[in-house]
């Protein structure tokens, strides 16, 4: 080796170690300021979510999520980011129309505990909600405003018995191409009757049902329905999961119904 080239590989061998150094000292950074206050606001937001959530009050819940790019994600409700479509979601729930509405359960408290930990973003925790074992993935962000959901996804005991996770829904969302620009948003009175609303959209008193894609696990595996933008067709898609990760097994293209 050359005294040339030995000078240009001790320099990378430093840069390197720089680097490495400087994301110790960022990762410490990290751990250092999540504190045992941020860890008390970070589980006080997440009760007021529930007491949000079940209690009916959309701005309230609404409010939880950082701005912008905060959102909420779970495979029915799909991908909700908009501030109004997080608002129209709580609405959408029977309680919430429904007269009287019952009061807010208190929690069964057969859940484990949640465990927070410090996270590059600011902290991220797994929050089991239901005897079955369907959790919350949370990540947390500290705003001027206090900490707020980067975002908050579901999986629910049916789709951790089929083996999903948090990360499986955001590749398939991507592998469809769910960029929230180009599937419309969903309602319908029920799950059975769901699509975009109409060119009159005041006169169009459907509930909000799903943010872009909705993707559902079945026995025959998973499924998505995403209406295109501005056309009124629709994909019907089926994904399997390979070892080089998410494809798409089957789209079918249904053009928009004949007026």
């Amino acid at each position: 080796m050359t005294i040339r080239h030995q000078q240009v590989w001790g320099t990378l061998v430093l840069t390197g170690t720089l680097a490495w150094l400087s994301g110790a000292l960022i990762v410490g950074q990290v751990h250092a300021t999540l504190s045992d206050r941020d860890r008390a606001e970070i589980q006080a937001l997440s009760l007021t979510y529930r007491r949000a959530l079940l209690g009916c009050s959309p701005e309230e819940y609404a409010d939880l999520f950082a701005t912008p790019g905060g959102y909420f994600g779970s495979g029915a409700r799909g991908e909700v980011r908009e501030r109004q479509a997080l608002i129209e979601m709580v609405l959408s729930y029977e309680r919430c129309y429904t007269k009287p509405r019952a009061a807010v359960p208190e929690p069964s408290g057969k859940t484990p505990l949640p465990v927070i930990e410090a996270a590059p973003e600011g902290a991220k925790a797994r929050i089991v909600n239901s005897p079955g074992g369907g959790y919350y993935d949370d990540v947390y962000v500290k705003t001027p405003g206090g900490w707020r959901f980067k975002s908050r996804n579901v999986v629910s005991d049916t789709e951790l018995a089929a083996g999903l996770t948090t990360k499986d829904f955001i590749e398939i969302r991507q592998l469809a191409g769910d960029d929230h620009g180009h599937y419309e948003n969903l309602y319908g009175n029920s799950d059975k009757d769901i699509g975009p609303r109409g060119i009159d959209s005041r006169a169009d008193r459907r509930f909000f049902r799903t943010s872009g894609l909705r993707i559902t696990a079945t026995k025959e595996g998973v499924r998505g329905l995403a209406y295109l933008r501005n056309n009124g067709g629709r994909y019907e898609d089926q994904y399997v999961k390979t070892s080089e990760g998410w494809r798409i097994k089957e789209r079918v293209y249904v053009p928009p119904a004949s007026k």
